[in-house]
């Protein structure tokens, strides 16, 4: 209770302290889809999730391939090779999800790759931001592409993100 006292106090400060400062947005979706990099980033992360996909794809298919096998040769198995030949499917079938969780899991190596391949142009995307921010003397700025359900309204003259193209030169590169 206390601690939600304190939440609403603080809450109900944070206007007063944001009179008088300087605000804007950026939409680092936006800016990101202008840099040339990204688009090639882009089709990295494709191509070696295309390929790892495949890779899904075969260990399911041999799973199903076992499984028509086993059904197939039913009549002919004892019923001990029989629940040999189960266990080993049951054993590809946990492979393939250990696979399925280590590649594309929550913190799986796609999304590993992604963040790597990723971090140095968002490192210089936030440079620029930063600089922009300094130069335009911005107290607060907000990512419109990353929370847009907090943004209920945006003028277009608070938005920075052409002067963040403009700080990275890729302005004349692209144009959408």
């Amino acid at each position: 209770m206390e601690k939600s006292l304190k939440l609403l106090l603080l809450l109900s400060l944070f206007p007063l302290a944001l009179m008088g400062q300087k605000m804007g947005y950026v939409d680092t979706e936006y800016i990101l889809n202008k840099h040339p990099d990204y688009k090639k980033i882009q089709e990295e992360i494709e191509a070696l999730s295309l390929e790892w996909r495949k890779e899904a794809q075969n260990l399911e298919e041999e799973i199903q391939q076992m499984y028509s096998d086993l059904q197939g040769e039913q009549v002919l198995l004892t019923d001990e090779m029989y629940q040999e030949r189960l266990a080993l499917i049951r054993e590809k079938q946990k492979e393939a999800r250990a696979f399925n969780n280590r590649i594309f899991g929550e913190n799986g190596q796609l999304y590993q790759k992604q963040s790597e391949l990723l971090q140095p142009l968002q490192s210089t995307i936030y440079d620029a931001i930063d600089r922009v921010s300094k130069r335009n003397g911005l107290a607060i700025l907000f990512d419109k592409a990353s929370s847009p359900t907090s943004i209920i309204y945006t003028d277009p003259r608070h938005d920075y993100s052409d002067f963040i193209i403009e700080e990275l030169g890729l302005e004349e590169n692209n144009q959408n």
